[in-house]
């Protein structure tokens, strides 16, 4: 099992980074009050405003900033501003052991599935998959539920996702356990053929993706299918897929075939419907945690991601 970093107190200062691209800053700043209702300082990465193009910054500004919080006793954890482009830039020049070495709460989504995936795999800790502060937080549709997902940071606590969240299908039946891990599908496929291909052998995968229509994603699971990705997973946690409209390609399969086609066949238990990903609310999970995926009665429990 990884490491679970430790919860958080009322009193704690985290770090605020924008490891990809460009923040909102007045998203941002309106994210600030509700980070000062959950008790929490916040203390600015030194790149955080900088431009660099689509970048926040030159690879190695933005790297700094990420070693700098995790190597700082005084901060107890790191929520990114927003994702973007840019993480995988840099990933095989991050310093793993220094984040296993100092193991705390690391928060984001979409493109930040890669430094998921590099420290799942070379940290050995537990990270965190939810909304984040510029890209979520700070804008008025962020929701009451949204709001709920940050509490698992303070009080340990087991989550449990059912229809009485949104509607679920199934995609196959069964019950299943194993550890969670995957996030943003584009990012997973970015690292098909490296050495931050994401390991799901025995685990559940979760996926979820935005402004992909279904020839996309069809391409990026097939990508995962011939990697023996697909196949080696013990289940599917399928996420939210919003903007998938068709308008390059207006003839077309569904998404629902395309999952069909490519998880469905393979008689694993899995789920879709789940909101996680660009959405709101968006149910916020820690990868890394060992989780149980039913089905038959379409629910999904996950053990407490932080001791």
């Amino acid at each position: 099992m990884k490491i679970r970093p430790k919860r958080l107190q009322k009193g704690d200062t985290i770090g605020i980074i924008a490891p990809s691209s460009p923040p909102n800053l007045e998203n941002l700043k309106g994210s600030f009050a509700f980070l000062e209702e959950l008790g929490l300082s916040y203390q600015l990465g030194k790149s955080l405003e900088n431009v660099h193009g689509y970048l926040a910054g030159t690879d190695e500004e933005r790297l700094e900033d990420l070693h700098e919080m995790f190597a700082n006793p005084n901060i107890a954890g790191i929520i990114c501003a927003g994702g973007g482009y840019g993480s995988a830039r840099y990933t095989d020049q991050i310093d793993f052991q220094l984040m296993h070495e100092n193991p705390k709460v690391f928060w984001g989504y979409s493109d930040i599935t890669f430094l998921h995936t590099g420290m799942n795999l070379y940290s050995d800790i537990v990270t965190f998959h939810g909304p984040m502060l510029a890209s979520d937080v700070g804008k008025d549709t962020f929701s009451e539920l949204s709001r709920k997902m940050f509490q698992q940071l303070f009080n340990p606590m087991e989550l449990f996702y059912t229809e009485a969240i949104s509607p679920l299908t199934q995609v196959s039946p069964g019950i299943v356990r194993g550890e969670l891990t995957g996030g943003n599908l584009s990012l997973l496929a970015n690292g098909v053929g490296t050495k931050y291909e994401v390991d799901t052998k025995g685990k559940l995968l979760l996926i979820e993706d935005v402004g992909e229509e279904p020839y996309k994603v069809d391409g990026m699971l097939n990508q995962l299918r011939q990697a023996g990705i697909l196949d080696a997973a013990a289940g599917f946690v399928i996420g939210d897929f919003s903007g998938a409209e068709p308008k390059k390609r207006p003839v077309t399969l569904s998404l629902d075939e395309v999952f069909d086609h490519y998880i469905g066949k393979l008689g694993k238990p899995a789920v879709k419907g789940f909101k996680i990903g660009h959405c709101e609310p968006h149910f916020a999970v820690p990868l890394g945690m060992e989780a149980e995926l039913d089905a038959d009665n379409l629910s999904l429990t996950i053990l407490p991601g932080v001791e």
